[in-house]
């Protein structure tokens, strides 16, 4: 099938639930993706941050071959292997203790949420159920998660939503401060808000956000779905701070493009958990886990996050060359390889424009253009990206 007759088919067949550009992709080598025309693209949008290693990383796909001629699905009634490996390597590299496996950030979202209030019922008692979250955050797309998601857009239309959450404007301590008291379970944030607009906080909030939470005998959740694994240039971005949440959340990059995500936790709220109380029927399979383990080894081994701290450096000063170019650049930020140029105008045109160039970017919070490249990518692929950027903008009419 060509591009023209999968998307004619896919308007037919699908919900509009997404809004989908006209490109149909069939095949990926690292950060080149390729359409059924035969066009290839510099793919800076990575699967929203899922390919970190590239597309088909050898590694990856290697260790799902192999696993798929043993054992793809059991059930989590047994002991699996690969999953018990997986959560050691993780636990060994991320300051936590114990993890619990699913599908997907929203879902390890909506077990850190069920564990905070059950540990804060068996700690505190039953009226302690409420959960700060910022402004501008994005959780999910569950009930719960969308409502632990301060953006009214994303909540629009599936009323009621479950009570108990509350919302902060994100890096303002004083705020948090008077929203916090006795019936706070828990706090919830991401280190560096990824759909809200590439927003990095100052260290010194997120130590704040950790006094206060241990003065107000609440957990500290950090959602990392989009920012761990390397992301930022660090393992994990709150290394960056040196600010360990009590319980943390991972996907996206985990397993290197194939879906599975996890929600870790110090040991004594881990224990919260009894059988009964959280599952996921293929949560942690042995085939998912397989894929994790050669993703994550190569990342912290194969010399993947330094890569992305030293090239994301390269790439934020190229980006803010651009910003001293055009006045409708507004601001540069981010860590790592998780970048965000904000304009002054609409971002959705120049999206547009570096797609029909070769470059694939996304925009968010309407002007913010993101960079979310594998964290494999090149000095010269990030020129040749920049070189397309600058073109697009020199066409932007203010």
């Amino acid at each position: 099938m060509n591009s023209k007759e999968i998307i004619e088919l896919g308007d037919k067949y699908l919900m509009r639930n997404v809004g989908r550009l006209p490109l149909a992709p069939v095949k990926g080598e690292g950060a080149r993706l390729c359409d059924a025309d035969g066009n290839e693209y510099l793919d800076f949008v990575s699967g929203i941050a899922v390919n970190s290693l590239g597309h088909c990383h050898p590694a990856v796909t290697g260790a799902i071959c192999r696993q798929a001629k043993k054992l793809i699905h059991c059930s989590n009634l047994y002991y699996i292997e690969l999953q018990v490996l997986l959560a050691r390597l993780l636990a060994e590299n991320s300051g936590l203790d114990k993890a619990f496996f699913c599908n997907s950030g929203a879902e390890a979202n909506e077990a850190a949420i069920k564990l905070a209030r059950k540990y804060a019922k068996l700690k505190h008692g039953p009226e302690k159920v409420e959960i700060i979250t910022a402004l501008n955050s994005f959780h999910g797309r569950t009930l719960a998660t969308i409502t632990a998601t301060g953006q009214p857009k994303y909540q629009k239309g599936f009323e009621p939503l479950p009570g108990g959450f509350k919302y902060v404007p994100f890096n303002d301590l004083d705020a948090l401060e008077q929203a916090v008291g006795p019936a706070t379970c828990a706090v919830m944030l991401e280190p560096v808000q990824g759909e809200g607009g590439v927003n990095v906080p100052s260290r010194y909030y997120l130590e704040g956000v950790r006094m206060l939470c241990q003065e107000h005998g609440a957990l500290l959740i950090f959602d990392e779905v989009q920012t761990g694994l390397g992301r930022t240039g660090r393992f994990l971005a709150w290394q960056h701070f040196g600010v360990k949440p009590d319980i943390l959340t991972l996907a996206k990059a985990l397993g290197g493009g194939f879906p599975i995500g996890a929600m870790l936790a110090v040991e004594e709220v881990a224990g919260a958990f009894q059988p009964g109380d959280h599952a996921s029927t293929f949560g942690g399979n042995p085939l998912a886990c397989a894929a994790a383990l050669a993703a994550v080894e190569e990342m912290l081994r194969g010399g993947v996050v330094e890569n992305a701290a030293s090239v994301g450096a390269y790439m934020y000063d190229k980006l803010k060359a651009l910003a001293q170019k055009y006045g409708f650049v507004r601001d540069v930020r981010g860590l790592g390889l998780l970048l965000g140029m904000e304009l002054a105008v609409e971002g959705k045109a120049v999206v547009s424009g570096c797609q029909e160039k070769g470059l694939l970017i996304n925009c968010v919070n309407n002007n913010v253009l993101r960079f979310i490249p594998p964290l494999t990518i090149t000095t010269a692929e990030v020129d040749r990206a920049v070189e397309i950027l600058d073109q697009v903008m020199a066409g932007v009419k203010l």
